[in-house]
């Protein structure tokens, strides 16, 4: 074989560590005298040369990563290349621990593993190894090992430091490389190019100090120490649309907010103002229509708005910027952006998976230094990011890294170096930035870009500056962080220094700088000037508009028989070949029998029905959940697997004439990122019918946050409705406190003003029509969030099951009433009211009644908005009416019973008692022990249905 083959140096990859070492030894031997060393070494040297600088590098990740590097007692050349090669690396690995990342200089650098004495190296030593060895991708004037080194040292120990070394994929390893190292990523700027900067660090520091000095002691949570952020943002999307982005979201928490809302996304200055001034803003949103503001009718706090940016040009809209809402729950906003994302690349107006460009949109998440690793949700949101369900092609996440949380130093919250560590486990890049060199911060937006455009993955920029203030400009931070504060009152700002960088070089003079900020000064001021006078008299009631209160249309959900027939056989046809599990093949062609009045529809199937109906009205689907393909009860299998070749077949894919797609994701094992990540998606994507399934309703309790912040007070604070719907298993069947409650009363205490759908349906039948009802109020104003508890042991419960006439017939309804009672009017003394599964457990033991006539049984499928007219009108059939029940399953302090309780009084015939039966008040939702279940649940049945 030639020495010139495509497998040179192969053998040597053979051999590792010490014997590499021993090789290159032999190697000088052979240059000397040849014949004096083994015949198949020396064969193998005349075949294929010594070991290159690949090999070089096997030897070196071979070893144990240690401070010091020993040479041989008698050191050769070979050995002092691998020396060189060593220190080259740990260059790489550990240069950022003595970069120049720190604008305060407040901590001592470690540059012990990356000096030559650790190495027993000397300048001389590395002037005679070649460049390739130690530094392949060097600029072409770097002639020798010494100049390799250098440079190498300064790229990874300036303002901008790299962390990859934990980056396990070698295409991505070596183009991390050669962008830092040959010289590519920070060129140098042009005249017009540094003008730009610092007119846009002008701007960032001059509203703030505009505000300080206007609004004094308002919060407003300044950027100030971080105002390099702005231009970074500026050069990244710029970038980005450049490269064919369509659609930017960010995600950030309150600080420097106001500072992004005016720049980043041209919210005026006097909108800003007036909403400090607490003066009306609304006229103020521009006649073009190029911002987006959306209003509640309660409001938020102005560091919580987000708002929409149009980029155009000539006319044409280019792309779309928008910065999310967020309340004070910092990073909970980072899985709702990542939804948007995911919403905004898709295409869903086809059958199947929906068609999609990952470089469409893509999403900016920025940050907290305390709140990324101190926060759960963000490595949740890390996790979702490759997931086939979830993955948006690579975020960018910007660390506003102050150095302090609230009152707490970095030591004191959290247990590594970097704030940025939690990204290492997803094998993130991590590129540390000092935000006093706001050149270098222009750099990274450009690496981190170009990076997730071509791997499709994350990217992490830690800007690290500081708090030039305290939390909030109401605080004194130097009650409680006085050292670091007395740096901080003495360092010069960004934009100071820019300007002072820039009258250095001759790109501006004094005067010019003088000019600059006075310009500024004089446009806010007139912005200001704009405000009108602060509202005396504000609306307090606040009341909703009409589309939201007039509650939902009357809407027609029925399905003739003959369309349900037909979807039914297509949902139930797989290709010619594919074996389904037989066990399952036979429980589902079952349901074929249903159409010829055989059997019922049971739960899962009116689901599928319903899918299938609404997918052909034109609605998309998505659906997820942690075991949602399969169902947690192995009653859905929307997904079917070949037994023999595990390929998988969906029948709502190929649905005729279809043209909406339909999506089912098993999700990861989290609540909170899942949750926000499917609001978001929803936000983005309101033709969508988005449902997200817990395994377990109690398990929605990990998701709290997203339903008080985001789903239930969205449209109140900030008008952005969602019509996402809440998939919730909730029943009582003696499986202890974590699989029995999805906390009914906590979603029935957060209702109000219309605000979301609350149901625990007790049939099939209501469960198909509340989702096609759901699907078709998406695009209405009345649109709202749906959540439904959903059974268990329903889920194959007859009594709970359907017929096909109660899909074609029929509508849903807020109250059933129990078949067979309540016909004898002047009978009944007695109404019980329950909801949900323990209506079917009353059901059951009817039948074991003789006297029957003297109670009616009502069932509250919808129990917000709650049915009081539909209740007091039957209340009013029944003269001799003595006494009003609510059953229940959960204990009294949990469930139904104290949000129905009020508005059953309200109706109550005079001189009718309203009174309750079920568990007595608990600090646990349920039972333990099976055993005592039962006699709980028999007890309280028996009194609901005995006089």
């Amino acid at each position: 074989m030639s020495k010139n083959s495509t497998n040179k140096g192969e053998p040597w990859h053979s051999f590792h560590g010490p014997n590499l070492g021993y090789v290159m030894e032999v190697y000088e031997q052979y240059l000397q005298n040849p014949d004096e060393i083994d015949q198949e070494l020396r064969e193998l040297f005349d075949q294929w040369g010594p070991p290159t600088a690949d090999d070089l590098e096997v030897l070196v990740s071979t070893q144990q990563t240690d401070t010091t590097f020993q040479l041989p007692a008698q050191p050769t050349q070979f050995s002092k290349v691998v020396a060189a090669v060593k220190l080259a690396d740990n260059i790489r690995t550990y240069g950022h621990l003595a970069a120049d990342i720190n604008p305060l200089n407040d901590r001592k650098k470690d540059t012990q593993r990356i000096e030559l004495s650790e190495f027993n190296l000397t300048e001389n030593d590395l002037v005679n190894i070649p460049v390739d060895f130690i530094c392949p991708n060097a600029p072409k004037h770097i002639t020798n090992g010494l100049e390799a080194i250098k440079h190498l040292k300064a790229v990874y120990t300036s303002k901008l430091a790299f962390e990859h070394a934990h980056v396990h994929e070698l295409e991505e390893k070596n183009w991390l490389r050669e962008k830092i190292e040959s010289g590519s990523l920070q060129q140098g700027l042009s005249k017009e190019k540094k003008l730009s900067l610092l007119k846009r660090l002008s701007e960032a520091e001059g509203f703030e100090k505009f505000v300080h000095r206007t609004f004094v002691g308002q919060k407003r949570f300044s950027i100030e120490g971080l105002e390099s952020m702005i231009p970074l943002l500026d050069e990244m999307i710029q970038y980005s649309v450049k490269e064919g982005a369509r659609t930017v979201n960010i995600g950030m928490a309150h600080r420097g907010r106001l500072n992004v809302l005016a720049h980043t996304l041209g919210k005026p200055y006097e909108m800003i103002f007036a909403e400090f001034q607490h003066a009306p803003s609304k006229d103020l949103i521009p006649s073009e229509g190029s911002i987006g503001i959306t209003y509640g009718w309660t409001g938020d706090v102005k560091y919580h708005l987000g708002a929409d940016r149009k980029i155009s040009t000539d006319n044409n809209v280019r792309a779309r910027v928008t910065l999310a809402n967020n309340p004070s729950h910092l990073e909970v906003i980072s899985p709702i952006v990542a939804g948007y994302t995911r919403a905004a690349q898709e295409d869903r107006e086809e059958a199947g998976y929906p068609k999609g460009s990952l470089e469409s949109s893509y999403a900016i998440m920025i940050h907290g230094d305390a709140a990324f690793p101190g926060q759960g949700v963000v490595a949740e949101t890390l996790n979702l990011s490759q997931l086939n369900g979830y993955k948006t092609g690579g975020s960018i996440h910007l660390i506003a890294n102050n150095m302090i949380g609230f009152t707490t130093e970095s030591y004191d919250s959290r247990s590594t170096k970097y704030a940025s560590d939690t990204a290492k486990g997803f094998e993130v890049p991590i590129v540390h930035v000092n935000a006093d060199d706001p050149e270098a911060c222009l750099a990274a937006a450009i690496l981190a870009y170009e990076y997730r455009h071509k791997f499709g993955k994350d990217f992490v920029i830690d800007l690290i500056g500081y708090r030039r203030f305290g939390h909030n400009e109401m605080d004194e931070p130097m009650v409680t962080n006085p050292m670091m504060y007395n740096i901080i009152q003495n360092h010069p700002t960004v934009r100071d220094m820019y300007a002072q960088k820039l009258i250095q070089e001759g790109v501006i003079t004094n005067e010019d700088d003088e000019n600059q900020q006075k310009e500024i000064e004089e446009i806010l001021k007139e912005a200001y000037d704009k405000v009108p006078a602060k509202e005396e008299n504000p609306d307090t009631v606040m009341n909703p508009p009409e589309d939201v209160t007039n509650g939902l249309p009357d809407i027609d959900t029925s399905v003739a028989f003959d369309k349900l027939k037909s979807l039914n056989s297509e949902l139930l046809t797989w290709p010619e070949g594919f074996n389904v599990f037989k066990k399952l093949d036979r429980i589902l062609m079952r349901r074929g029998q249903v159409f010829e009045g055989k059997g019922k529809i049971d739960w899962a199937h009116a689901e599928t029905l319903a899918f299938a109906s609404i997918i052909k009205d034109g609605t998309p689907i998505r659906l997820t959940g942690q075991d949602s393909e399969r169902g947690t009860f192995a009653q859905r299998h929307l997904v079917l697997h070949d037994e023999k070749t595990g390929d998988i077949h969906i029948p709502l894919h190929h649905l005729e004439d279809s043209n909406a797609s339909f999506v089912v994701y098993n999700s990861p094992l989290t609540e909170t990122a899942v949750v926000g990540f499917e609001y978001g998606y929803n936000v983005f994507a309101p033709e969508t019918l988005v449902l997200w399934e817990a395994q377990f309703g109690d398990f929605s309790n990990m998701a709290q946050v997203m339903y008080d912040q985001f789903i239930s007070a969205g449209r109140a604070k900030w008008g952005q409705k969602s019509g996402i719907v809440m998939l919730l298993p909730h029943g009582y069947e003696g499986q202890g406190p974590e699989h029995s409650s999805a906390r009914l009363e906590r979603f029935l205490q957060l209702a109000a003003e219309y605000n979301w759908t609350v149901a625990n349906c007790s049939t099939a039948g209501q469960y198909f029509h509340i989702l096609r009802r759901q699907a078709a109020i998406l695009q209405k104003e009345e649109v709202r969030p749906l959540v439904i508890m959903t059974p268990k042991s329903l889920l194959r419960n007859q009594f709970a099951a359907a017929t096909p006439e109660d899909l074609s017939n029929t509508v849903f309804n807020s109250v059933l009433e129990q078949k067979g009672l309540g016909e004898n009017k002047d009978s009944v003394e007695r109404v019980v009211l329950c909801s949900g599964k323990i209506a079917i457990d009353i059901e059951e033991r009817l039948e074991e009644l003789e006297s029957k006539d003297w109670f009616h049984v009502l069932r509250v499928e919808e129990l917000y908005p709650f049915p009081k007219q539909d209740i007091a009108q039957i209340f009013e059939q029944y003269k001799n009416l003595k006494e009003i029940v609510w059953v229940q399953e959960e204990p009294k302090n949990m469930g139904a019973w104290t949000f129905a309780e009020p508005r059953l009084r309200d109706i109550a015939p005079e001189g009718v008692s309203v009174s309750y039966i079920g568990r007595r008040r608990r600090s646990s939702p349920s039972e333990g022990e099976p055993t005592v279940h039962k006699k709980e649940q028999a007890r309280i049945i028996n009194e609901a249905i005995t006089r």
